[in-house]
């Protein structure tokens, strides 16, 4: 069987990595992901519960439902020891909790009870294609969310929650423990925990470029040649960045 997480890093992040990647749009992650041939890293149906939440980094803690079974998904198996409860007590202080809910909308995962606790043990943020519950609750403990929104009847209702620190599915991405997730407004993008150094390196350089790019679009640049740019354009910001350092 394969690891739960790769025994080759810690579940935590070097403040360096998270200062860096928090100044990095998941838009720009994306493109440069999309240059290296990964095309489904963006976690569909991740969308903030609540607007102004501040770009978070973190390694992935992962949770995976499937489909309810009577027999399982029983108020009963809440006190289990595997349920949603034994996985939180496991979360490790400043992950994102990353949860393939498959993208089912009729039942809230968690509630504001269970976003409570995650936010006393120091997760940094809940994400899930599907739905949370007890909306108001969940909004009040601070746990910063990113989901389909709200439902009030409860995870067994549709699902049946069967693991964590395993490989998930959410949104249709492929989530294993311990990548990176970088989260903001457009939503949760995946790092695959491998191609880390390679973002840091290449990451602000994008964004470097592309506020360049911005700058000389507000000052009445057409877009050809541009962006992107060609060698005369490169030429010219190169000598910007000269001029920068």
């Amino acid at each position: 069987m394969m690891p739960a997480v790769p025994q080759d890093f810690e579940m935590s992040l070097d403040q360096h990595v998270i200062d860096t990647l928090s100044k990095v749009t998941t838009a720009t992650i994306t493109t440069i992901l999309l240059k290296k041939g990964l095309r489904n890293t963006w976690l569909r149906g991740t969308k903030p519960l609540r607007g102004g939440q501040p770009r978070l980094v973190a390694r992935a803690f992962t949770l995976r439902f499937v489909p309810s079974r009577e027999d399982l998904a029983t108020p009963e198996s809440w006190g289990a020891p595997i349920s949603t409860r034994a996985a939180i007590e496991d979360m490790p202080a400043g992950c994102i909790a990353v949860v393939d809910a498959m993208g089912v909308t009729d039942a809230g995962i968690f509630g504001d009870i269970l976003c409570a606790r995650m936010a006393k043990r120091g997760v940094a943020a809940l994400i899930t294609d599907g739905v949370v519950r007890d909306l108001a609750g969940v909004l009040s403990t601070g746990l910063p969310v990113w989901c389909q929104g709200a439902a009030a009847p409860a995870s067994v209702t549709s699902l049946t929650f069967v693991a964590w620190q395993q490989p998930i599915a959410c949104g249709g991405v492929a989530v294993f423990p311990g990548d990176v997730i970088v989260v903001d407004d457009d939503g949760a993008v995946l790092i695959p925990a491998k191609l880390l150094p390679e973002i840091l390196e290449l990451a602000p350089e994008q964004e470097r470029l592309e506020g360049w790019i911005m700058r000389e679009v507000e000052q009445g640049a057409s877009l050809p040649g541009l962006y992107p740019p060609n060698a005369d354009n490169k030429a010219r910001y190169e000598a910007w960045k000269k001029g920068q350092n």
